[in-house]
Parts: C-alpha cells; sequence; structure tokens
C-alpha cells in the first residue's frame, strides 16, 4: 500500500475510480479518473505530501471554495474538494487536448493571431476573477490548457488557497508560489499582498513567449531569473520578431512594468490595447517635446520671456488634433542641461523633438527653432525668426503653424488652421504674467515674489483670465503650507479662481485653480470633482487637474476611478516630480501605501528636494506605525519647505509618536512662538498635541483649525488613525460630524 496511486485509490472508491497518472507539477501530481456518480472523466489533482504536511486542511478546503464559485467560459471549473487518507485534492473536468506549454515544445513560436487569440481569452477570464476578488498568482503555458482553439484557465485560486492556508510555514516546504519565468518584481520580492497586475505581468510574459519563443527573462539558475525580473530592462519583442505589431509590442512594454503602477488597472485593459490601431500614416512623427529656448539675451532676467515662448508653443501644440505634446514640466526637467536628443525621445517616449533659442536686444527679437527627429538627429525643418517685441504674438503663431506644417497632422477648427485664441492683447500685461509663472514654477520664496506680477499684470490687462488663475494658484498653496494665513489665503485663492472662470469659462486653467482651491479650504469634493473635470474636458493634456482629480476621487472612496487618473498624470507627466508626487498623495488616500511609496520614490529619483514627495513617504510610514521612517521622511520634508509650519506640525507629531518628547516639545515651542507673534495660527500645534496626549488643547486647537479652513483637514477623516487618535472621543466625532465633511459618510477611515 505505499504506491501513491493506491493508496488514493482505497478512499476514493465508491466516487472516483482513478486510472492513471497523467502527469507532475510544481504543487501536485494529477491523475485521471472517472466519476461514478456523473459518468464523466475528471482530472484529480493531489497536492505534494509535504506541502500537504504543511497545510491545515481545514483551512485550505475552505479557502479553495472560493474558486469553486467562479464561473467562466475560459476558466476551467472545480468540481469537488477533500482529504484522503492524508491527500489534499481537488478535482476539474478532464479536457481533451494539450496545454499551452505542450504546443510551445512542438512548435516554439505561434502564430501572432493565435498567440493574441489565447491572450484575450485568458485576460477575459483574468478580468472576470479579478472583479470577484481572486488572483490567480500562477499563469503560465501549464496552467493554460486548449481544447478546441480556446483558452482555458486552470487551478485558479489554489496558489491562494495554499498561500491563507500554509502562512509561514510554507518555508519549510521549499515551495515558491509562483514560477519564476512569470513571476512578477512584487512576488520575487515576496510581497504576499498582489493584486490583479501581478496576473497581468505574468500573462504578458506568457504572450511574449508565444511570439518570441522565450519569455523576457532567462537565465542559468532560478536565482538569476528571479533577479532579472527585478532589475532588467524588457528585451524589446520586435528584436526577437519583427513582424509583432506596433500596439502588442507597447502593450507588452507596459503591463512588464516593473512597478504595478506602470502597468495596465486590468486585465481587459490589457487585451484591449493589443488590439489597439495606430491612427494615420506615420504615427512615428506624431509626438513631440518642446524643449525650453535658451536665453542668449545678454540680460539674464530675459530668460522669463524665453520660457514663456516655450510654454505658450506647448499651449499651441497641445490644441493640434493627433499630436501627442510632452507636457510643460516634463520638458522643462531638462532646462540648462543640453541633453542627448535620444535621451530626450526615450524619457519623454516622443519621436521628435523642437528646441531654440531666444536673443532680445532692446525692442529687436531674434527667434531660432529646430525640429529634430529622434531615431536619426535629422533636421525636419528650421527656421529663424527678427521681428520687434511688439509681434511676440505673430511669432508664436507663425512657430506653431510651420511645426504642424512639417508634420502634416491638422489643426484643430472647422478650417483646419485655428489656433487657441488669445487671454490678452496687452504685451506688457502677457510680459508680467510670464515673469509670475516664472517664480511660481520656482517654488520656495518664488510662490511669494509671483504674487505682484500677477497683481500687476491683472491691473494691466483687467481682464486677462490667466493671471488671475496665478494668484488662485499661488495663495492656495501659501495657505497649505502656512505661509499666508488660512482665512486670508481662502479668501484671496477664490475670489481670483471664480475671477478667472467668469473672464474666461473655456480656460482649463481656471477650473483647475478653483477645484484646487476648493479641495484645500471649501471641503466639498464634489464640487472639487467637476471643477477638475471641467478643466480634463478643456484641456485633456492637464497632468495637474488629472492628478488632484485623483487625489479627490479616492478621497470620495473611489480607489479605483483614482488610481486610474494618477496613472494618466504619470503618463502625460512621467518625470514631473510633483506629478508622481501628488499621484503617491491619492494612493495614500485610497490606502494603497505600496503604490504611495512607490509614487514618492519615483518623485525623488527626479528631484531629491522635493518636500512634497518626503511628506507622502511620511504620511505612508505613519499610517503603517512606523515612525522612525515617518520622522526621516518628515524631517526631509521640513528641511526642503523651509521649516513651513505644515511639515513641522507633521514631524512634531512623528517626534511624540516615536517616543521623543523632548523634540516633540521643541516643534510645539517654535509653533507657539511664532504663533505668539502673530505668524502663523495656533491651530498647527493642534496635530503636536494630539501625539502628545494633551487632548483638551488638541481639540481647542482643531476647531480653530475648523473656523480657520486649514487647508486639507478634511484628510484627517481618512488618515487620523494612523497618529493614534482615539476615534470614539466625541470630540473627534464631533468635528468629523459637520455638514461641510457629510461627505465623509462615503468614505471607510483606513485602519477600520
Amino acid at each position: 500500500m505505499s504506491d501513491p496511486l493506491e493508496r488514493l485509490r482505497t478512499p476514493l472508491a465508491g466516487r472516483y475510480t482513478v486510472e492513471r497518472e497523467l502527469g507532475r507539477g510544481g504543487m501536485a501530481i494529477v491523475y485521471l479518473a472517472e466519476d461514478l456518480k456523473h459518468h464523466r472523466k475528471v482530472a484529480v489533482k493531489v497536492l505534494r505530501s509535504d506541502l500537504a504536511a504543511a497545510l491545515g486542511t481545514e483551512r485550505f478546503l475552505r479557502e479553495i471554495e472560493i474558486a469553486a464559485q467562479l464561473t467562466h467560459p475560459h476558466i476551467l471549473p472545480l468540481h469537488d474538494s477533500g482529504e484522503a487518507d492524508e491527500f489534499l485534492y481537488y478535482v476539474m473536468p478532464y479536457i481533451e487536448g494539450e496545454s499551452l506549454r505542450q504546443r510551445l515544445r512542438r512548435e516554439t513560436q505561434l502564430p501572432v493571431d493565435d498567440a493574441l487569440r489565447f491572450t484575450e481569452q485568458v485576460a477575459s477570464a483574468l478580468d472576470y476573477a479579478h472583479r470577484q476578488e481572486v488572483i490567480h498568482r500562477d499563469i503560465k503555458p501549464e496552467n493554460i490548457l486548449l481544447h478546441e482553439g480556446e483558452a482555458m484557465v486552470t487551478d485558479f485560486g489554489i496558489a491562494l488557497a495554499v498561500t491563507a492556508a500554509g502562512g509561514d510555514r510554507l518555508t519549510e516546504t521549499g515551495l515558491s508560489l509562483g514560477t519564476p519565468a512569470y513571476m512578477s518584481p512584487e512576488q520575487v520580492a515576496g510581497d504576499r499582498d498582489v493584486d490583479g497586475r501581478s496576473d497581468i505581468y505574468s500573462l504578458a510574459c506568457v504572450l511574449y513567449e508565444m511570439l518570441a519563443g522565450d519569455p523576457p527573462f532567462t537565465g542559468a539558475t532560478p536565482q538569476v531569473i528571479l533577479a532579472r525580473h527585478v532589475t532588467d530592462p524588457v528585451p524589446p519583442i520586435r528584436t526577437a520578431r519583427s513582424a509583432v505589431p506596433t500596439p502588442v509590442a507597447a502593450a507588452i512594454d507596459k503591463a512588464l512594468g516593473k512597478a504595478r503602477a506602470d502597468r495596465f488597472e486590468s486585465a481587459q485593459a490589457f487585451a484591449d490595447a493589443l488590439r489597439a490601431e495606430p491612427k494615420g500614416v506615420e504615427p512615428v512623427l506624431k509626438s513631440i517635446a518642446v524643449l525650453p529656448f535658451a536665453n542668449l539675451s545678454p540680460d539674464p532676467e530675459n530668460e522669463y520671456f524665453s520660457d514663456g515662448m516655450t510654454e505658450e508653443i506647448i499651449n499651441a501644440l497641445v490644441h493640434l488634433e493627433d499630436l501627442h505634446v510632452a507636457s510643460r514640466s516634463s520638458s522643462f526637467a531638462f532646462k540648462g542641461l543640453a541633453p542627448d536628443i535620444a535621451e530626450v525621445g526615450a524619457k519623454l517616449k516622443v519621436a521628435t523633438v523642437l528646441e531654440g533659442s531666444v536673443r532680445a536686444s532692446g525692442d529687436r527679437l531674434r527667434i531660432t527653432a529646430q525640429l529634430i527627429k529622434v531615431a536619426d538627429g535629422y533636421h525636419l525643418w528650421s527656421e529663424r525668426y527678427d521681428r520687434h517685441m511688439k509681434d511676440v504674438f505673430d511669432i508664436q503663431d507663425e512657430i506653431a503653424h510651420a511645426i504642424v506644417e512639417a508634420l502634416r497632422v491638422r489643426l484643430l477648427g472647422a478650417d483646419g488652421t485655428r489656433l487657441p485664441r488669445r487671454g490678452t492683447q496687452d504685451l506688457e500685461a502677457y510680459h508680467l504674467y510670464l515673469k509670475g509663472r516664472h517664480h511660481w514654477l520656482q517654488r520656495g520664496e518664488g510662490l511669494s515674489r509671483c504674487i505682484p506680477f500677477f497683481e500687476q499684470a491683472i491691473e494691466k490687462d483687467p481682464r486677462f483670465a490667466q493671471p488671475h488663475a496665478g494668484l488662485a494658484d499661488a495663495y492656495t498653496i501659501l495657505g497649505f503650507y502656512g505661509l499666508v494665513a488660512s482665512p486670508v489665503a481662502h479668501q484671496k485663492a477664490r475670489m481670483a479662481a471664480e475671477r478667472a472662470v467668469v473672464l474666461d469659462e473655456e480656460l482649463g486653467e481656471a477650473h483647475y485653480s478653483l477645484g484646487l482651491c476648493e479641495t484645500y479650504f471649501g471641503w466639498d469634493m464634489d464640487v472639487a470633482e467637476s471643477e477638475f473635470r471641467r478643466a480634463i474636458e478643456l484641456d485633456p493634456s492637464m497632468a495637474l487637474a488629472r492628478v488632484w482629480l485623483s487625489v479627490t476621487l479616492a478621497a470620495l472612496g473611489r480607489a479605483a476611478e483614482a488610481a486610474a487618473e494618477a496613472e494618466r498624470a504619470q503618463e502625460l507627466e512621467p518625470i514631473s516630480p510633483i506629478i508622481n508626487a501628488m499621484a503617491g498623495m491619492a494612493h495614500y488616500v485610497a490606502g494603497r501605501l505600496v503604490r504611495a511609496r512607490e509614487a514618492a520614490q519615483r518623485a525623488l529619483e527626479i528631484d531629491p528636494t522635493l518636500g512634497t514627495a518626503h511628506w507622502v513617504n511620511g504620511l505612508a510610514a505613519m499610517a503603517e506605525s512606523k515612525y522612525e521612517d515617518a520622522v526621516s521622511a518628515f524631517e526631509n520634508a521640513a528641511s526642503y519647505t523651509q521649516r513651513s509650519p505644515a511639515m513641522l506640525m507633521y514631524l512634531g507629531g512623528a517626534y511624540a509618536l516615536s517616543g521623543r518628547e523632548t523634540d516633540a516639545r521643541e516643534i510645539l515651542a517654535e509653533l507657539q512662538h511664532r504663533s505668539e507673534r502673530g505668524a502663523i495660527s495656533s491651530a498647527f500645534a493642534s496635530l503636536v498635541n494630539l501625539c502628545l496626549g494633551e487632548l483638551d488643547l488638541a481639540f481647542e486647537q482643531l476647531e480653530r483649525a475648523f473656523e480657520e479652513r486649514y487647508p486639507c483637514l478634511w484628510s484627517w477623516g481618512t488618515s487620523i488613525p494612523g497618529w493614534g487618535v482615539p476615534l470614539s472621543d466625541p470630540r473627534l466625532v464631533s468635528l468629523l460630524d459637520r455638514p461641510e465633511l457629510k461627505w465623509l459618510e462615503r468614505v471607510t477611515p483606513q485602519g477600520q
């Protein structure tokens, strides 16, 4: 009776007649059997004996019931499961045909249409299962059966059941859940909290193998393969097989992103991308980055004008149909670096680059511009313009028209020649606005320095909407950091934003400014969502509006929508530090802490001095009670924001919860001193006092914070558990029950 087959036959007699072994895998031995009740052939899969010994039988069988509930035409159903003479087994239909692995062994590479059809069928199964919150965790050719030309996914939910039942005891079996050639980077790292994007990564590896003949990463040992998943770039699929369509190659690259946030949000989105049709002819020419024009003027103060020229050309090109334009912040990341054109093309994912220079002397301007093809460095077009300063608007139009002709794309509008209308015809007002935006983009002290320029531009042309929007943005951010009192910042920001919308209802920038003001000070998330969506409708390329929409959606508890908008913003501005940091904020508010840290880290790789990114890292650490990590992050955030009251508040709270009471009280003393001098509100001390246990004083200060509309105080409704605040305290309940926060009733706070 030592033969496993004979041992299995005895306890299953009366239900199944076990005939013979069909094969062996990493977790189970598969037997062909006859289902005596239903008179059908079935496959009985018996877990490895050492694995079965490590699992709790009851828990395993309970977890596997989840897989039994999946009903989909491309999922092989689970008929039965149980225990027999210390064996753990589960029963599935016996499929006549072969596995995808067997076909690959026979053919090596599959026809493109077959590979895409099988991938789409598996993706359909995955999309269905993911919506039922079931992750496969071991997608590979062996687990894809081919039956009459259709792909069927087998072993669905088995890896999850093994994980749930075995826990840490799995390490004793030497079993690795997943197969090295198809494991996502997060599986390699041992992260058990994987989601559907891990399956998407594995499916992309399978598709890659069907097309190329080998998985994307191979090696002499499993350890080498696993390391390559984490560190190596994906080998271009078209290098291995040139017949692969461009959309398929692009979809594979995206699905194999190292970070989960870089992949498709759903398996269906991956399948849809495989069949995407490239629009028009010569699609390679329909993308462009405009590098900052060099200031060759004798006066370095004229740099604002060269930057403004660049920005205006970008704004004009954004409105051209079928032309992908790299965002301003992404292009300006190369300012002053004299980068290689190929590097620009690779980082911004564009095929052409426009670069130029501006020389101003007296009332004369000389502007040069050249359009360069990334692939070979050839100049597609170049031109020089000598004009009087008063002709600046005509120069910008002329350059934009010339680029359009060079790229052979149509302009928006019925006549095919219309460019966006100008906000002002007052040249001096325009120059003042450019100077304001120039300082605004420097942040730091520039936030205060930009305000006089916006105000002077408005004085010159009161109906020029853009400086009103700029003024609103400046006061909103200054109010958040505590550098302008909240009531003052709120009043000035709202008046300016509303005025911008009245002056130009079709200016996306104005609706973004109004949405931002509402998010920070008004706290009506439904209104904020509406304004951000209007901004995006008017300007689909506005990544800032998209990323703040993602924060708003996360606050409203719509995590999936928030993640999609954050990802789109990152696609629009892949190397913008602030976009990546705020995408991290959206993930934090949604409770997705791993993705929050990934986005913040990407921002810091671009700009290590960005205080916002350090702040997001600190918030994520606090949510997991990793107080020392939080202290380090908030120390950086405070340092890089000139010890702003807002960042000192978070730092003081982290000090208190990490046991560094002396440091916390020093922060408290600094905040109180600045408050006594009238520089800031005493409300900034509230969080520090909460964390120190000074609850009476803290809630008194929190009341003041609500009255003063301290920016983003609404976010405490979803994140405050991470700060150790007693949720049952009636004073907190009363604060969060205010009419302006009624939308919080739709949201489940983090940690609950």
